[in-house]
């Protein structure tokens, strides 16, 4: 296995067309690297994008949304203060994803790209809207981060294809996302559910615009949008939030496993789910008296 560094975008994509479909990408290496001494086969070139100042880098755009580098780790995302105010949700997120270590080299691009059913920050970057930048040897295209897994450990990117970095939309006025997940242990566990909401209230403090998208309890994650339209229109009063944990609860497809049951799977993404949606309206109402 040959281990390449380049420094720049159309070199990584000149490696990976070169290796003929037999070359890998090392976002951060956290799982890949585990995934290599647990016996899965080696790439011919395994290409690491870290040295590429493109990957590496957390703007706000003119527009007011914000381009974070699939490279960036997990410990520069959440010492951002600018962005952790604006997407609180996807922060947290992402700073549930391992040790003190972990956070050091795991990225959005890799936990996005190893495609697991339970990988944290995507049902974040789905609430959000968010969409990512790719970039192969024919060329460039945008995505949206919903339609990137295909099926567990399966994204639909080409073999000489890479995530370059990640867009989130601008803020409206009194918005904000949240996200909550269970998991086994304390901490450093892969999640039993998980769930994310993002929310925009008007000035009455009615939900306005919503997206609500789970974890670990479908073969990919799941964006729900019949959850969302629960919410329109309402103040996330009680009766509102019972009618949410049903919905959520309905759309789970999960397996029964270690982890738990069907059942209980089901059970605990609807009570994620609402404790999501109250944190959230609790944050972008909060904006809205700052």
């Amino acid at each position: 296995m040959q281990y390449q560094a380049p420094t720049r975008l159309d070199d990584v994509a000149a490696l990976l067309a070169s290796a003929g479909g037999h070359g890998r990408v090392m976002a951060g290496g956290t799982d890949l690297l585990a995934r290599f001494a647990g016996g899965m086969p080696r790439p011919a070139v395994l290409v690491d994008i870290k040295r590429v100042a493109e990957l590496m880098v957390i703007e706000q755009d003119s527009d007011g949304g914000f381009t974070v580098g699939a490279g960036v780790c997990g410990a520069a995302i959440n010492e951002n203060a600018i962005l952790r105010q604006a997407w609180p949700g996807v922060t947290e997120a992402m700073d549930l994803i391992g040790s003190v270590q972990i956070q050091g080299r795991a990225s959005l691009g890799g936990n996005l790209c190893n495609a697991s059913p339970a990988a944290d920050s995507v049902p974040a970057l789905i609430a959000a809207g968010a969409s990512c930048r790719i970039l192969g040897s024919r060329g460039e295209r945008t995505l949206a981060v919903a339609d990137v897994i295909h099926s567990p450990g399966k994204t639909c990117l080409g073999t000489d294809e890479f995530i370059v970095s990640f867009y989130l939309p601008p803020r409206p006025a009194r918005s904000a996302d949240a996200y909550l997940r269970l998991i086994p242990r304390s901490e450093m566990d892969i999640a039993v559910a998980g769930a994310a909401v993002n929310l925009t209230l008007d000035d009455e403090g009615v939900v306005v615009s919503a997206s609500v998208a789970l974890g670990a309890v479908s073969p990919v994650p799941l964006l729900v949008p019949r959850a969302a339209d629960v919410m329109l229109g309402t103040r996330l009063d009680n009766d509102v939030m019972v009618q949410l944990k049903s919905v959520v609860s309905a759309s789970c497809r999960p397996i029964n496993d270690k982890r738990g049951t069907i059942d209980y799977r089901n059970h605990v993404a609807g009570v994620l789910a609402v404790r999501a949606a109250l944190i959230a309206g609790q944050r972008a109402t909060a904006k809205e008296r700052a």
